[in-house]
């Protein structure tokens, strides 16, 4: 097995409309599958104008999936069928675990610019029915590692240089980091052997791999080969990028709006359940 990783795939935001009329980018979804797998799907939402996305993403249910929702600038409130209300602003993560049901709502808060990520991971069949959790946390609960002075991380999920981020206890074992990194730069990072690993540019630009020698900018996927470590470059501009791993799950995928199971026939239990009023199990 080669020591870097190299680029396997390089996918770029598409425009999409999503919840009650969402304007955001889809960096990836159904289509992608299984190529990422644990992860199922990811937008970027970031815009200046509130035309879109004040309307947001009323109550809807989600099962057999965790919802990852990552605030830069903004604020969005969230309420749901366990309790749970609150507000995650800039730098704030919600880490919401369906499993078995939830419905909750996402509604953004109007400001100057709203800039997050939502993340979408699959669960295994034998923890698809877990009992649903939330964990909301705060931009000050979120460690910040500086392996170099020109690069600084924000650990969110893993353990870097034996600093653990606050979200603990996921079954497909990821690592979520928000890499920074000034110019004139070189970043090295280990990678759990087999995990699907993969890298979102937020801002500048950044050479990725040991062999890349095309600088990626914002709102590109970069999807890394099979290795041990990976490897980023800045030239001339600084670089701020998201990067994501965890273990593929390698199940069947059955798949219909917020909901994700294995089979088709779970499927149409859960919206049988959710149009009876039976969905919520604990």
């Amino acid at each position: 097995m080669p020591t870097f990783r190299k680029i396997k795939t390089i996918l770029k935001a598409k425009p999409t409309l999503e919840g009650a009329g969402v304007r955001l980018k889809r960096v990836f979804g159904h289509p992608e599958l299984p190529l990422l797998d644990p992860f199922l799907l990811m937008d970027d939402f970031h815009s200046d104008n509130p035309d879109d996305y004040m309307a947001g993403f009323p109550m809807h249910p989600h099962r057999g999936i965790e919802t990852i929702t990552y605030v830069l600038q903004g604020a969005v409130t969230h309420r749901d069928s366990m309790g749970n209300h609150g507000t995650i602003e800039s730098g704030d993560l919600q880490w919401m675990t369906a499993g078995s049901g939830i419905i909750h709502e996402e509604m953004p808060q109007e400001t100057e610019v709203l800039w997050g990520f939502q993340l979408w991971a699959n669960i295994p069949a034998k923890n698809k029915m877990m009992a649903p959790r939330y964990q909301e946390i705060k931009a000050s609960e979120i460690p910040i590692v500086s392996p170099s002075t020109s690069v600084s991380i924000k650990v969110i999920c893993g353990n870097l240089n034996g600093v653990q981020g606050p979200i603990q206890g996921v079954v497909t074992d990821p690592e979520y980091l928000d890499i920074s990194m000034q110019a004139h730069t070189v970043f090295e990072h280990p990678v759990k052997e087999g995990h699907t690993c993969f890298a979102y540019v937020m801002e500048g630009e950044g050479f990725f791999g040991d062999d890349n020698k095309q600088g990626i900018g914002p709102e590109h996927l970069l999807l890394f080969d099979t290795g041990l470590r990976i490897r980023v470059a800045t030239e001339n501009a600084p670089l701020r990028f998201l990067l994501i791993s965890g273990k593929p799950i390698q199940e069947p995928i059955a798949w219909a709006g917020p909901i994700v199971m294995n089979t088709q026939e779970e499927l149409d239990i859960a919206f049988r359940e959710y149009r009876a009023g039976t969905f919520i199990k604990s």
